[in-house]
Parts: C-alpha cells; sequence; structure tokens
C-alpha cells in the first residue's frame, strides 16, 4: 500500500476469494502504490470441485480490474506484465483470471530479462513510510470511495484503451459482429471453424471485440465497435449476467440501435462448451446472416441421430456413476470406517463437515456429513445444533489446514468458551493438502525457514480443552473405532477433540516411489508389502468394500462353478495400508484377507526361506490333495 513494490498471490477461484474477501476489500479501498496481482485459478462449470460461483462479482464489489485473457500461452504470460503495469496505473488490484481451459494448455514463450525492483522488502523495512490517507478509517474510507470512481477508474480505462488490452478482430468484415470475454475465445473460435465462419487460426468472417479485461468495461470501446451493426452477440459465461447488463446500459445510453443478444440464445447458467458456443452461435448467424454458415458439425445433429456424439452407445442404466473419492492408502479412509463401525454402538450423530479431502466422506460407502460451510468452520457449523437436553454430541471434522486457518479460533476457541459438548475429529495429514500439500504448523517436517511440529492436541490444550486425544496411525481400526465409542459416550463435559494423524498416501507414494526406485537402480533388497483376498475363502458378500471403498478393492469372477456371486479382489495399485484387512477384522468380517511381501533383490536368506515355506506349504498339502483325488475317482 505504501511501498513501491509489486507482489502477486495465487489461489483457487471464489473459495480463496471469499477466505480473503476482507483483505482484499481493505486493499481496494486504500489503493496501492506497487502493482498487486491476483492470479485466480477459475473451474467454473462441470470440471469443479466447488460451488458454481464467479470471481466477476468480487471485481465489481472492490472495484478491482479483472483480466481474462485469451488461452494462448503468450497472451497470458503478457497478462501478467500487463496486470502489473495496470495496477501501478491505477493504484488499484488486480484480479488474473486463469479458466480451467487455459490452465490446461500447451506451448511456449519468449521469457524477458528479469528486473531489479524499485525497492526491495528490506529496504522498505528500512524506510518505513506511513499516510494516513491510505488507512481504511473514516474519513479516509469515504475519500476512497470518491478516488476509485474519479481518478482510479479513469486510469485504469486510460492504460486499457492505449495499451489495446481488448483486441478487435476483423472489424470491417460484417454488419453484426460477436463480443467475448477473453477465456471464452478459443471455444468460441473452435464453434465458428465447425460453421464454416473461421479457421483453425483465427482468420474470422465475422467481427469480434475480445475482452482480455472483463472489468470495467470500456464504454468506448464497446459503442465504437457496435457502431454500424444491426445486431452484436455477446458471450458470457455464468450467472448473473453481469457483463450484458453493462452493455446494454452503454449501447442505450449513448443511443446506439444494436440489438444485443445474450442469455437469450445461451444457456442462462453453467459452463460454456463447445455445444453451447455452437447451437448459440448458429441460432444468431441464422437469425442475422445465414449466408456465412458452410459447415454442419455433427453435435449439432439430434441426439436420436446415429452420428451424434451425443447418440446413446449403451444402455444408462449400465454405466454407474462414480463419485469422487478418497485415493488408494488414503490415511482418512480408516477414520470414517472406524467411525461407522461406531456409531453401530453409540447410533448416528449430526456430522458438520468441512473443506478438505475429508469431505469426500459424505459420499458412498460412508455416507457420513450434513453440512459444509466452509476452511475451517466445521466446528463453528456444529456448535449449532449443541443442546445441553440431547443426549447425542454433534460431530465436526475438519483438515490440519482449516483447523490452523481458522477453526482453533472460531471452532474450538468458541466450543470452550461455550462450553459445547461437541466432539471435533481433526484429520491431520502432516499438510494442508486442499491447496496443493503445504506445509502447516502441524507439520513433521523439519523446515530452516518456517517453524513445525507444533502438535495440534498441545494447542487445543493451551486454550482450554480438557479431553483431547492424538491417534498416530488411523490405519488401526480397531482402535479408531474404539476411541470414537469412548468420545461419544463419555462422562466428561466440555468440547473433545481427536486428532487423526497420518500422513497423506498421496504425498508418502511421491516420496518411497522415488526412494525405492533408487533402492532397486543401486540393488539394494526392497520389500513392498502387498494384499489380497483368498479366493477360496471369500463368500462374496462385499461387506468388505462397502465399509472400505478403496479403489484397488474391487471384485472379480468366482473361481468355483457353483457359485455365481462375485469375490472379492485387490487390484496392482494396492500400496499396502492394510485398511482392507483391519477393517474386516474390526467389523469382524470374513478372513480371506492376506498379506503378502514382494521381496526385489532378494538376500541368500530369502532364498533360503521362500524354498522352506514352500516345502512346508506343500508337505501340509499332500492329505488335501490326495482326498481330493480320491473323491474326483468315487
Amino acid at each position: 500500500m505504501h511501498y513501491p513494490l509489486r507482489g502477486a498471490v495465487t489461489w483457487k477461484s471464489t473459495v480463496g476469494t471469499n477466505v480473503a474477501a476482507d483483505a482484499l476489500a481493505n486493499l481496494a479501498s486504500g489503493g496501492v502504490t506497487g502493482g498487486a496481482l491476483v492470479i485466480l485459478g477459475e473451474d467454473y462449470g462441470e470440471g469443479s470441485s466447488i460451488m458454481q460461483e464467479r470471481s466477476h462479482a468480487f471485481a465489481m464489489k472492490s472495484q478491482m480490474w479483472l483480466l481474462d485473457p485469451r488461452p494462448n500461452i503468450t497472451a497470458i504470460v503478457n497478462a501478467v506484465q500487463s496486470g502489473f503495469e495496470l495496477s501501478e496505473a491505477s493504484n488499484t488490484p488486480v484480479f488474473l483470471l486463469l479458466r480451467l481451459r487455459s490452465c490446461h494448455l500447451h506451448g511456449a514463450f519468449e521469457a524477458k530479462d528479469n528486473q531489479r525492483p524499485q525497492m526491495t522488502v528490506t529496504e522498505a523495512t528500512q524506510q518505513p513510510k506511513r499516510d494516513l490517507s491510505r488507512i481504511v478509517l473514516p474519513p479516509a474510507s469515504f475519500q476512497h470511495e470518491k478516488e476509485k470512481v474519479e481518478n482510479r477508474w479513469p486510469a485504469a480505462v486510460q492504460y486499457i484503451r492505449e495499451h489495446g488490452l481488448n483486441e478487435v478482430f476483423a472489424n470491417d468484415r460484417a454488419d453484426i459482429g460477436i463480443i467475448a470475454q477473453g477465456g471464452l475465445y478459443n471455444t468460441l473460435n473452435r464453434s465458428m471453424e465447425m460453421l464454416g465462419c473461421s479457421d483453425a487460426f483465427g482468420d474470422t468472417k465475422i467481427p469480434l471485440y475480445v475482452m482480455n479485461v472483463a472489468y470495467p468495461v470500456i464504454d468506448s470501446e464497446v459503442i465504437d465497435f457496435c457502431a454500424n451493426k444491426r445486431a452484436v452477440l455477446l458471450l458470457e459465461e455464468g450467472q448473473p449476467d453481469f457483463v450484458e447488463q453493462n452493455i446494454n446500459t452503454i449501447l442505450r445510453r449513448a443511443a446506439v440501435p444494436t440489438t444485443l443478444h445474450g442469455k437469450d440464445m445461451f444457456t442462462m447458467a453453467g459452463e460454456y462448451t463447445s455445444l453451447v458456443v455452437t447451437r448459440g452461435l448458429q441460432t444468431f448467424l441464422s437469425q442475422y446472416l445465414p449466408e456465412v454458415i458452410t459447415g454442419a458439425p455433427a453435435l449439432l445433429r439430434p441426439a436420436d441421430d446415429p452420428a451424434s456424439p451425443f447418440a446413446l452407445r449403451v444402455d444408462p442404466q449400465l454405466v454407474q456413476p462414480r463419485p469422487p473419492g478418497l485415493c488408494t492408502g488414503c490415511p482418512e479412509r480408516p477414520i470414517f470406517s472406524g467411525l461407522k463401525l461406531a456409531e453401530r454402538e453409540t447410533g448416528q450423530h449430526h456430522i458438520s463437515a468441512d473443506i478438505g479431502c475429508h469431505l469426500f466422506s459424505i459420499n458412498a460407502p460412508f455416507n457420513l456429513g450434513a453440512t459444509t460451510m466452509g476452511y475451517g468452520l466445521g466446528s463453528a457449523a456444529a456448535s449449532a445444533l449443541n443442546s445441553k437436553d440431547s443426549d447425542r454430541r454433534t460431530i465436526a471434522v475438519m483438515g490440519d489446514g482449516g483447523f490452523w486457518h481458522n477453526g482453533l479460533s472460531s471452532g474450538v476457541g468458541n466450543a470452550v468458551f461455550n462450553k459445547n459438548d461437541q466432539l471435533l475429529v481433526v484429520v491431520d495429514n502432516d499438510y494442508a493438502a486442499a491447496t496443493g500439500g503445504q506445509d502447516v504448523l502441524s507439520s513433521h517436517a523439519d523446515l530452516p525457514a518456517r517453524s513445525t511440529q507444533h502438535p495440534i492436541e498441545r494447542a487445543v490444550r493451551g486454550i482450554g480443552v480438557e479431553w483431547a486425544k492424538t491417534i498416530d496411525n488411523t490405519y488401526d481400526v480397531t482402535h479408531v473405532r474404539d476411541t470414537f465409542v469412548e468420545a461419544l459416550t463419555t462422562e466428561a463435559q466440555g468440547p473433545k477433540v481427536l486428532v487423526m494423524q497420518s500422513e497423506c498416501q498421496l504425498n508418502r507414494q511421491r516420496r518411497v516411489k522415488a526412494q525405492r526406485g533408487q533402492a532397486l537402480k543401486n540393488g539394494d533388497r526392497v520389500v513392498r508389502e502387498r494384499f489380497g483376498v483368498d479366493p477360496e475363502t471369500c463368500t462374496g458378500d462385499h461387506a468388505c468394500i462397502r465399509i472400505s471403498g478403496c479403489p484397488s478393492l474391487t471384485i472379480t469372477d468366482n473361481p468355483d462353478p457353483m457359485r455365481t456371486d462375485p469375490i472379492a479382489t485387490v487390484l496392482d495399485s494396492c500400496v499396502g495400508c492394510g485398511v482392507c484387512g483391519a477393517n474386516a477384522h474390526a467389523a469382524v468380517l470374513c478372513p480371506s484377507f492376506y498379506r503378502t511381501d514382494v521381496v526385489y533383490n532378494p538376500t541368500r536368506r530369502d532364498r533360503v526361506l521362500a524354498r522352506l515355506r514352500t516345502w512346508w506349504i506343500g508337505l501340509l498339502s499332500r492329505g488335501i490333495e490326495r482326498r481330493i483325488a480320491g473323491l474326483e475317482v468315487a
């Protein structure tokens, strides 16, 4: 705010912006001196794992400019530079939106030489500045709003126009046009190519105005583009139709008679896929310039046409839905298996979930969790159902990342203060996995520049929790189940906290596979644990699958010709966590699971033991084989 320093942060679309909204609002109010860039991984649409919202609303609310560059590597790189310069020119933080499809691009770009900043962080701390007018307190905060409209907005518009951030293509080729958000350009051009209106390189027959700056909308550019055009089609993905309303206002105020189409020819909400864009584009062109359509893409054929890509190829009944789930060997799976087993004794409980991998427990086979309110808010949400007259405790689940983010204060602290009798389960997998596996305060890593290895149990006891336990091996399902039963039935008052602590299997495998590969390369002895199911013992009731849900545990044909039920089997993706066998033992299921050790580069002792075991098994099997032979003769 006070120093000519450039800085950038990045997070995942609206969920990250939600978390940072208070800080962003204050930053946008006081303004910035150096360039401030917020890079958003926008994943609106069917590829998203979050609520279907757009970051556009945040830009409008706080008056932060929103860049939405064309899905082109060079265009995105240039947008980074333009974003910093736009921020500095208008003293306003800038959003740089990278859509899901943009992040899947391949390509190359020409890098520029690094430049030394005007001032370093060290220099800033040694030369502190203070400007009271930049601090967001009355009366300065009232002045900030005036600055946004009278100074920062015009400065941003001037920079955008002078540097040509928005692009116009083929403006003289027709008396109609298309306006599109920059991130939709590739999809639009592909649809135009299929209809015969463009080629793969963007040589369009229809004038295009590409808004690489989605906010603010530049009035003069819109008026210039729409002048002398009968009609214009607007591509704005998502709802509400912020841009469409804005452009309609601009055109009507300027008395421009151009007809504007948008949501009337596209879907009101949802992702603008090739199908959606092509259908809307064909509708528009058929009405205003039908002669330009020379292609007939198959995706426009009716679904009952065998040539349509949407024609049914198999009976929908044969395609089973596959909801997202936990990874193979995930240490969180046995937690929820243990909770399901515990509920056999304690009955069902209201479970307040949280943001993180553990949220997948809401799906089969666990079917746990009723609410999700926000990152680190699982405990706070569960407090709404705290009742002194109930004989059932509410359960809250949150990850270690959410716990350190705000769960400790908003959840545990409030539960202690209000003497809430809830049970909080903190899933500690050693990382803030929801944001890419960053270390947190409780991580076991020994980092030179970070302070880690601060136990979660010590933190909750430090603010008043008296009943707290840590399980450092969540794969022990029996122990997990028994601890849940104890926590849900104890006479102790106040909040209870269970810290379920085992390392994320995904991160562990990244480390272990590299170590194993190097050991094999060196010729060292390596042992890999594998679990399997004895096909002769498995009854085929699949209770083990229903209580686990591990991707490596599935079904296969029954080897017994007298039995038709498929049996359970373990795929080669098994990482040897042992949860399948532990579940079977804890739930008193069939004893068909076995563990085997696969030895690479065996020693002489391994070879001798293998021969001895083979001889002993063969010896014990002789009597059985003789009896079976006798039965066959009879």
